[in-house]
């Protein structure tokens, strides 16, 4: 699990890499009863929940891989509550990511998944 400053440290550069592609942010670290997203972000009109994930290598997996299907109900849950209190947003297409990191602080790779999963 990340530690949270190290964590927050990560997840501004995948929102640094996101927004170099065009996203924009909409929230950080939004945080309910079933658990937390870490980036709210906006692709056109298409609102992205992304999780980040962060290992110092790959020699047993990949950051991508973390993301089972557990950590995906969870998020899916987490923006479901998400668009209810943000009605303003609920009929926007919506759209999963992950951005896996890997690697030293001063050259990490970045991986990026759109449509990593889906609701269905």
């Amino acid at each position: 699990m990340k530690s949270h400053p190290r964590g927050a440290g990560w997840e501004a550069l995948a929102q640094r890499h996101l927004q170099r592609h065009g996203l924009r942010l909409v929230q950080r670290n939004f945080h309910c009863r079933q658990g937390e997203i870490d980036l709210v972000m906006r692709d056109g009109p298409t609102l992205v929940f992304t999780e980040v994930r962060y290992r110092a290598s790959d020699r047993h997996g990949s950051p991508l891989e973390t993301v089972g299907h557990w950590k995906q109900a969870r998020i899916i849950r987490c923006a479901q509550y998400f668009l209810a209190l943000n009605p303003r947003w609920f009929d926007r297409p919506c759209r999963f990511d992950v951005v896996g990191i890997t690697g030293p602080g001063s050259r990490p790779r970045i991986d990026w998944i759109r449509g990593a999963f889906d609701t269905g």
